[in-house]
């Protein structure tokens, strides 16, 4: 392995654009929700006539769905895709990667600062969708869903990741108590939501040197909030020095599956 110094200066120089995480490839694993989020939103999809993915990060997720639509509707005449699609999303450096990658899907990529009101008019869509929002407005997501429409999603659940983030903040009690799907089902159905799907499971991670860490941190930067190299450069030594003596660090990642439609 190389030496802490090299493996920090190359996670420090890499871009952490966008939400494709294939530069962890070979230095850090997680495993994937066993239901296959992007193959479902696929299929809803393909039934759709408008759509609409919140917080889409850099699109790769909705572009890979819009793809496979795409694929499974190859046999008619305009494929299985949504007459209208837009996405939303609020940090510049995503904003740009996803209209690359969304407009020549035939997708429209509107700037939002993710809080209400969504900038769209009442009963617009008949399928929105997000993936790991960073919060469910679910108020303005029933608002701007069509009678009979839904919602699908996969959320972050409680406790994500929390072995990593309690290694360098210490204890956080509170934040374990957030992101619960039970407490999350309930908003939707004060929203008027009917839940007609609600799954969820905690998948192994495992980090198996220190510049996927400082990568990952990086990338996800509500994990360890205002993360820095400098700042935290003890605990980074302190952790190399374990991965290299007992092998790869493990967390465990929450995901849950929610379905709700409006009446």
């Amino acid at each position: 392995m190389r030496t802490f110094e090299e493996l920090i200066a190359e996670a420090e120089a890499v871009s952490v654009d966008g939400w494709d995480f294939s530069w962890l490839d070979g230095r850090a694993t997680e495993e994937r929700p066993s239901w296959g989020y992007q193959r479902l939103l696929s299929e809803r999809l393909g039934t759709a006539t408008a759509a609409l993915d919140v917080q889409t990060g850099g699109g790769e997720v909705l572009a890979g769905a819009l793809r496979l639509a795409g694929e499974l509707g190859r046999a008619e005449p305009h494929g299985r895709r949504p007459a209208v699609v837009a996405a939303t999303e609020s940090w510049p450096p995503n904003l740009a990667r996803a209209t690359r990658l969304l407009n020549p899907l035939g997708a429209v990529v509107v700037a939002d600062p993710d809080e209400p009101p969504l900038p769209f008019a009442d009963e617009a869509f008949d399928l929105v969708s997000s993936r790991h929002p960073v919060r469910a407005w679910w108020t303005e997501i029933a608002r701007v869903l069509r009678p009979g429409g839904s919602y699908f999603a996969q959320h972050v659940g409680p406790a994500s990741v929390f072995e990593l983030v309690e290694y360098f903040l210490g204890p956080q009690p509170q934040a374990r108590a957030g992101r619960r799907p039970e407490v999350e089902s309930a908003e939707a159905r004060e929203a008027g939501l009917e839940v007609v799907d609600l799954r969820s499971e905690r998948l192994r991670m495992e980090f198996r040197d220190i510049g996927a860490v400082v990568y990952f941190l990086r990338k996800v930067i509500w994990m360890v909030p205002g993360f820095t190299v400098a700042a935290h450069l003890d605990r980074l030594r302190e952790l190399d020095a374990r991965i290299r003596a007992e092998g790869p660090f493990v967390a465990h990642s929450a995901r849950f599956l929610i379905e709700a439609r409006k009446p």
